[in-house]
C-alpha cells in the first residue's frame, strides 16, 4: 500500500516547479543587485557585483531549463562559495548569519544539475527527437 500523499507520476512535472521557482528566487537576487529592484540592503561591488551577473544571467536559464545542468551546477558553488565567505565569517550557525538561503541553493542547484531539468524545460524540448 502507498501512503505518498502526492502520486510518484508528479515528480517528473515537480521537478520542473522546482527549478523554476529557485530560479526565480535566484533571479530576483540578481535583479536586485544589478537593477536595484528593489534596491540590495548592502553595497554591490567587487564579489557581490560579479555574484549578481551571475544571479541575473544563470538565474533566467535556469527559469527557461536551458543548459540547464551546467548552469545549475556553477550555481551551487556559487552558492558554496557566497556561504564561506560571507556567511560564515559572521558565525558558525546558519540561523544566525543568514546563510540559510545560500545553502538551500546550494544544494537545490546541486540536486538539479544531477537530476536534470524536468519535463518542462527547453532542454527537454530539444532532446526529443521528431
Amino acid at each position: 500500500m502507498n501512503w505518498s500523499p502526492i502520486p510518484a507520476s508528479w515528480s517528473a512535472p515537480l521537478l520542473s516547479v522546482l527549478r523554476i521557482v529557485a530560479g526565480l528566487l535566484f533571479f530576483a537576487h540578481g535583479v536586485s543587485k544589478i537593477l536595484a529592484y528593489p534596491p540590495a540592503p548592502f553595497p554591490v561591488e567587487g564579489l557581490s557585483l560579479m555574484a549578481g551577473y551571475f544571479e541575473l544571467i544563470f538565474g533566467a536559464l535556469i527559469i527557461f531549463g536551458l543548459f540547464t545542468r551546467i548552469s545549475a551546477f556553477l550555481m551551487s558553488g556559487q552558492m558554496a562559495i557566497a556561504y564561506w565567505l560571507v556567511h560564515f565569517a559572521m558565525g558558525p550557525l546558519p540561523v544566525a548569519n543568514n546563510g540559510d538561503a545560500s545553502i538551500l541553493f546550494c544544494f537545490i542547484f546541486l540536486y538539479i544539475a544531477a537530476a536534470g531539468p524536468g519535463p518542462w524545460s527547453i532542454d527537454a524540448a530539444r532532446s526529443k527527437t521528431p
